[in-house]
């Protein structure tokens, strides 16, 4: 299907989201790819995985980039050559493209009652304020896991821990945002995370003052 949502956070945070129906052949033939995507489309066993690839690549042209505008660093993060920021993210049958004027993250998790069994894993300071008995705790958890692997995305740094460096305040009853911390050693650094839910899936998109 065509483009599934497309948000503006402000006027320098865009994000597009795409609900992936079509074959890998559909993105093949819409596409022009660089040899490095096209060996790395093939390489991947899964056609859920390509498919994902595929779609980010379309997202990409929706924004007016082509597949060649990104490259990667030595941690797997991307870049555009234009000096904007961009984050991506694929998860079962949905992708998602935010491009800013500033550093951003975004992750897409398909909400499912196993993160109960790994909270333990990645819930640090937020067991303070989660309820067991919180008939949306699974919502909550698989947003506060899209919150941060967004910042894990964002701050790209080695030695990274779920748990202990990444916080994320409670959110309001009403609200589709909360605060988010990154403390790494003499480093505090604060953000905005938006959240957001559709068809089972939770989203996350982080960054300073959205």
């Amino acid at each position: 299907m065509p483009l599934y949502k497309s948000l503006d956070l402000n006027s320098q945070t865009i994000v597009k989201i795409w609900k992936i129906s079509e074959p890998k052949d559909f993105f093949l033939d819409q596409l022009v790819l660089k040899p490095e995507s096209l060996e790395r489309v093939n390489a991947m066993k899964s056609e859920l995985h390509q498919r994902g690839f595929l779609s980010v690549r379309m997202l990409l042209a929706e924004f007016g980039y082509k597949d060649e505008a990104v490259v990667y660093d030595s941690f797997g993060k991307p870049h555009l050559k234009d000096g904007k920021h961009i984050s991506i993210t694929h998860s079962y049958n949905f992708s998602a493209v935010v491009i800013s004027d500033r550093e951003v993250g975004i992750d897409i998790e398909k909400q499912r009652e196993k993160i109960t069994k790994i909270a333990t894993k990645f819930i640090g300071y937020e067991s303070f304020y989660l309820n067991d008995n919180d008939p949306k705790l699974i919502q909550k958890l698989t947003w506060i896991w899209c919150v941060k692997e967004s910042l894990y995305k964002l701050f790209a740094t080695p030695g990274m821990v779920f748990k202990t460096h990444f916080l994320v305040l409670p959110f309001g009853s009403e609200s589709n945002s909360t605060a988010a911390w990154i403390i790494k050693e003499n480093q505090k650094l604060k953000y905005k995370a938006t959240v957001m839910e559709f068809e089972g899936f939770g989203c996350a998109i982080v960054g300073p003052n959205f």
